[in-house]
């Protein structure tokens, strides 16, 4: 049946049809998000005159830093792999019951910005910085700002979908 699910050998009814509810759930706010960062950063942005991301350059640079080689198709995969699981698992398993526990009544839009900002240093100074070598932040220049508002972009449609798409399910 598909409403039954098998947990420590106890079939539990309905979890089964909860837990795909929650994969696509998942899935479709990943990739929202992962669409909107690189819409935003490497269409939108250069339309206006800004700086144009490159999340695939700084994943090449970091697997480069990593292997002492650079590999394209393994800086796609690696800037897929964060945007559709790394960055939601972590707005999942570590911001959003953060956010719960601590500061229940904290509005969920703010602790989005938050993540968002959160992702940014992660990106610009943990993995441009420590890890493949370059300026802090890039050097601060324009495409410093256009990363930070690409990351907040993220976690803000990220967190926007999961809540729709949990709310219509529960």
């Amino acid at each position: 049946m598909a409403d039954i699910a098998n947990f420590g050998g106890q079939a539990v009814y309905g979890q089964a049809d909860k837990m795909k509810s929650a994969l696509l759930a998942f899935f479709t706010a990943g990739a929202a998000a992962f669409l909107a960062f690189d819409f935003f950063g490497q269409v939108l942005s250069p339309m206006l005159g800004y700086a144009k991301l490159a999340p695939v350059g700084l994943a090449n640079s970091t697997i480069k830093a990593v292997f002492g080689a650079g590999y394209r198709p393994g800086a796609e995969a690696l800037h897929f792999m964060a945007g559709l699981l790394a960055y939601p698992l972590g707005w999942l398993l570590i911001a959003e019951p953060l956010r719960r526990r601590v500061l229940p009544a904290f509005p969920w839009l703010v602790s989005a910005i938050i993540y968002g900002v959160i992702l940014w240093v992660f990106a610009l100074y943990v993995m441009a910085h420590l890890v493949a070598g370059m300026k802090p932040f890039l050097g601060w220049g324009g495409i410093t700002w256009v990363a930070l508002w690409g990351h907040v972009i993220y976690a803000v449609v990220f967190a926007a979908v999961w809540r729709l798409r949990s709310e219509k399910n529960t």
